[in-house]
């Protein structure tokens, strides 16, 4: 479980590109690298396993028991070396402990023992950057800290004065970048496009790469790595049914690593299908599952997609059919996109949902189930996360769960469910209790 973390100090920084750029050239160099995102996101993942050839997955400290974390932990087997991405700012969680901590990217690499490397902009500062840089390591003076990679580096000058406030810190300079503008990936309205969209991520990556290669110590970054060990057991998580037919293309890719990875583990058949190319769901699967996505930027093939919607209604008068956050919108009545255009969906819930006055929701969930969710028991708690910009217009059916934040506030959206179909805006990440 050797390993290391990038952070920063908020978001924005360049932490991603530094992250794809080092997992890329580590591979290069002949090792096996093991990428890891700390925290509850759904797009970093695809990106990672784009630069290292592995599979990416979540560990977080809010949401996951320490049984999971370890079960989570245990897919870096045979790797050379871990390289986690932090999320938002090094020390960034919430007010309310939850299953393992508060979240933030610090207790990832407290818990995994894995040092810090702190990527810094030192746009528009020289010598002070390393007031910043001392106060993050410093901040938690057990948490292992391994240097800073200084970004967008102005001149040779710029990068002398920055060295000279991080030498009086004691802070090691692992690498230093120089402004380009060009190194960002392209973005949306929840943050980076998805890694199947990207026009070019070969050569993006590859980019990045050289990039890094040119300008950080990658022998240094090697040597700092260091790992602990978490106890041994836990499980992932249990499929939901045997056999799963998962909707998967640009419109609905939304799902956790680990989720899918634990499916398979246990046995489940997972058989992939795509709303976007008009495919329906296999007639023999046990579950339908749409996981979130972009069906918003879609709206007008999906509700023209004949062949899936007879299909996804077919099965729906027998079996189990369950949507997250956008395949919860897919399910409903109607989506209205951002233009204000109505476009008509599955019909199987009521839900009206709109993008035309958007309205954001974002942060951890803590779900207790009125009713069975697929896999899941009336009464079991759950732990989830919720990003998106939906207005609902309509929810008419029967609540699916009392949801609260991590604070324990309510959260209005609660899910709904109508004979054999289910769907929530949270995005399932573990059950309670469920991998000791």
């Amino acid at each position: 479980m050797t390993g290391i973390l990038i952070s920063a100090p908020s978001s924005g920084t360049g932490k991603t590109t530094v992250m794809l750029g080092l997992l890329r050239a580590l591979k290069d160099d002949g090792l096996v690298v093991q990428p890891f995102k700390s925290g509850p996101d759904y797009i970093d993942p695809a990106f990672h396993r784009a630069a290292s050839g592995r599979a990416s997955f979540n560990l977080d400290t809010w949401a996951m028991d320490d049984g999971l974390l370890s079960a989570i932990s245990a897919q870096a087997a045979g790797a050379d070396i871990c390289v986690a991405e932090g999320s938002m700012g090094l020390f960034d969680g919430v007010a309310t402990r939850g299953q393992a901590g508060f979240g933030s990217s610090a207790e990832t690499a407290q818990r995994m023992g894995w040092p810090v490397i702190l990527v810094l902009d030192v746009g528009g500062q020289a010598q002070s950057a390393a007031a910043t840089a001392l106060g993050f390591r410093e901040y938690l003076p057990d948490l292992p800290f391994a240097g800073v990679i200084l970004n967008r580096v102005a001149s040779p000058r710029h990068e002398r004065l920055t060295r000279l406030g991080m030498e009086r810190a004691g802070l090691p300079v692992l690498g230093v970048l120089p402004r380009r503008g060009d190194l960002s990936l392209p973005e949306r309205h929840l943050g980076l496009i998805q890694a199947v969209e990207h026009p070019d991520l070969e050569n993006a990556i590859t980019d990045y790469a050289e990039f890094l290669r040119a300008h950080v110590d990658l022998d240094a970054i090697k040597a700092a790595a260091k790992g602990g060990a978490l106890a041994s057991g836990g499980m992932l998580p249990t499929p939901p049914a045997q056999r799963i037919a998962l909707a998967q293309d640009a419109a609905f890719s939304f799902t956790y690593p680990h989720l899918l990875q634990g499916w398979r583990d246990a046995g489940a058949e997972i058989v992939p299908f795509s709303p976007l190319a008009d495919e329906a769901p296999d007639p023999s699967a046990d579950l339908v599952w749409l996981p979130g996505g972009y069906p918003e930027l879609h709206a007008g093939t999906l509700s023209a997609a004949e062949r899936f919607l007879t299909g996804l209604r077919k099965h729906a008068q027998t079996r189990p059919v369950h949507g997250e956050c956008g395949g919860y919108m897919m399910l409903g009545q109607a989506l209205i996109d951002k233009e204000g255009n109505r476009h008509e969906m599955a019909g199987l819930l009521g839900l009206v949902t709109s993008f035309e006055k958007r309205k954001f929701h974002l942060g951890y969930r803590r779900i207790v189930l009125k009713a069975a969710m697929p896999g899941v028991a009336p009464g079991s708690a759950l732990r989830g996360h919720e990003f998106h910009y939906t207005t609902i217009l309509d929810e008419p059916d029967a609540p699916l769960a009392e949801v609260s934040d991590a604070d324990g506030n309510p959260v209005p959206e609660t899910g709904s469910i109508k004979g054999n179909v289910t769907g929530t805006f949270f995005h399932l990440i573990s059950t309670e209790g469920s991998s000791a």
